[in-house]
């Protein structure tokens, strides 16, 4: 493997250091980058080296994270190859300052060749864990310099590949400087859901859901952690929202990343892509690191079985929970009042039990158009129409029924690819004429419709199925403007909220605003007043 494989970028050489930190365990790390020319100190407050391991750190193939060659196919560490400071002492000037936990005496800098001999040791007083100090990156190669990207594009990559790790590791704390400037800041907690606020600086924590998911594979358990933007309210306009890690280290998995959109395909809205974070915990022999030098790209496994699970965490972590965990609103989309009525707690989530209804009351109905509801709470104002399309577009999903026409209906002028279209969904076509189709059969909920003829050319117009039982849920949901007695209003409720994705509908919009008793009691001032007034 050459150094080059390994060491590409200023980003690479960041990843590589802090992976070491990572594996000694550091509960701090810091991150100091200067450019032109790279100037990159990774510090930690990890295990230390003693002076024997600084001797042979930058030696090739040098690792004290495998004792066999059977650890190869067992690996438990970040790193394990024992290339990655013997490449940097080959593509730049490398030097390490190390001082084990153990040792009361201080440390030692040691500064190596091109071949990772040292060339100096030097006694320094210094906190116990290590610096590793990395300047005039592919100095030998002018070349390699001359063709790198800008600047910027660098500086973003190095931003980024601290960032994943950090979502991966979010228990240790993160800064780091920028041609000593202060740059990034994370501070620990005890999931991703503390950290991903902090990288996403628009998304709050009552925009996240996070869910646990075991998973059962033919070799054993393993476990699935989802951290997801909720689709009503967190979603990116670009496709690089989705986040993978294996085992600590962030990895490239489309199988599963495909698997993450296709489960929110019909929760977003049109043209917008999921915010997601699956961090796999597998068990070690059924990971082959060795596919690429980086180890960004690797052979899992079982995928079908992984694919499986996400969607399941998926659909779980979609679900409705007891009490008052419904959607919020977008503050940018709602007035002052729904802005500052805002909750401000985050979501409870009860993983490995089954949703339960929220107990919601219908009250009233607004303009005939939304249902206000009360619940344990609070308040909620749900869409009627819209709520209504997620419970009949589920129920398609789950049973596309076809029923003969007692009449076929002629249909004209339909191009080749709409006559597709209805074959593809099932319904019986045939030539009637010159430019004349009879259909002989439609969808059940479309079949006594008066206008049964408008519906079929629309379901023409699509592109496959599943276009087919949106339009038909949209075409046969309640529609605004109808009024609804108490009954009524209660059972959509209770339908909607059995609903596996009830936060939006199949095109993405937010169906139900809600106002928890804190927001509305913060609102009216309530919280400063109890017991100064004739109020309760």
């Amino acid at each position: 493997m050459a150094a080059g494989e390994v060491i590409d970028s200023p980003a690479a050489v960041v990843r590589e250091l802090l992976e070491n930190a990572l594996d000694a365990g550091a509960s701090r790390i810091t991150v100091a980058v200067r450019s032109q020319p790279w100037h990159i100190t990774v510090t930690d407050n990890g295990r230390g080296l003693t002076l024997g391991d600084l001797r042979r750190a930058a030696t090739a193939h040098s690792t004290s994270k495998l004792t066999d060659r059977q650890d190869l196919w067992r690996i438990q560490s970040l790193g394990f190859r024992g290339e990655a400071l013997h490449s940097l002492s080959q593509l730049t000037h490398l030097s390490l300052c190390s001082r084990p936990h153990q040792d009361a005496d201080g440390g030692y800098q040691v500064t190596y060749d091109r071949d990772g001999r040292p060339q100096a040791i030097t006694p320094v007083a210094m906190a116990p864990g290590t610096r590793a100090t990395v300047t005039d990156l592919f100095y030998c190669f002018p070349a390699r310099q001359q063709a790198a990207p800008s600047v910027k594009q660098q500086t973003q990559a190095i931003q980024q590949t601290l960032q994943t790790l950090a979502l991966c590791h979010p228990t240790v704390t993160w800064q780091g400087h920028l041609n000593d400037r202060p740059w990034i800041t994370l501070w620990p907690g005890a999931s991703a859901l503390h950290l991903l606020p902090q990288i996403m600086r628009r998304v709050q924590v009552t925009d996240l859901r996070e869910h646990h998911q075991p998973v059962d594979l033919p070799e054993g358990r393993a476990q699935l952690y989802l951290l997801m933007g909720l689709p009503d309210r967190c979603h990116r306009p670009r496709p690089d929202g989705v986040i993978i890690a294996l085992n600590g280290r962030p990895v490239h998995l489309p199988a599963l990343e495909a698997a993450v959109v296709a489960a929110l395909r019909r929760s977003l809205p049109r043209d917008r892509h999921p915010v997601a974070f699956l961090h796999l915990d597998a068990p070690p022999d059924q990971i082959d690191w060795h596919r690429s030098p980086d180890k960004s790209h690797i052979y899992l496994r079982h995928l079908d079985h992984w694919g499986a699970a996400v969607t399941t965490a998926i659909d779980g972590a979609l679900r409705l929970g007891p009490g008052p965990d419904l959607t919020s609103a977008d503050p940018q989309r709602l007035t002052q009042l729904i802005a500052l009525a805002e909750p401000k707690a985050a979501y409870r989530t009860a993983a490995n039990t089954a949703p339960q209804p929220l107990a919601l009351k219908a009250l009233s109905q607004v303009h005939d158009r939304y249902i206000l509801a009360e619940h344990p709470a609070g308040l909620c104002l749900i869409e009627q129409h819209i709520a209504h399309e997620r419970v009949l577009y589920e129920e398609l999903c789950d049973r596309w029924q076809l029923v003969p026409l007692p009449t076929p209906i002629v249909l004209s002028h339909l191009q080749p690819e709409q006559v597709e279209q209805l074959e593809r969904i099932g319904l019986e076509v045939a030539p009637f004429g010159p430019d004349l189709w009879a259909v002989r059969t439609a969808p059940a909920p479309l079949a006594d419709r008066a206008d049964c003829n408008e519906a079929l050319w629309e379901l023409s117009l699509g592109q496959d199925l599943e276009s087919a039982l949106v339009a038909t849920a949209c075409r046969t949901a309640i529609r605004n403007g109808t009024p609804l007695t108490p009954a009524a209003m209660d059972r959509l409720l209770d339908a909607w909220q059995r609903t596996r994705k009830p936060q939006t509908c199949p095109h993405g919009r937010p169906i139900c605003l809600t106002l928890n008793e804190s927001s509305l009691a913060r609102y009216f001032r309530r919280h400063w007043v109890i017991g100064k007034s004739h109020g309760i």
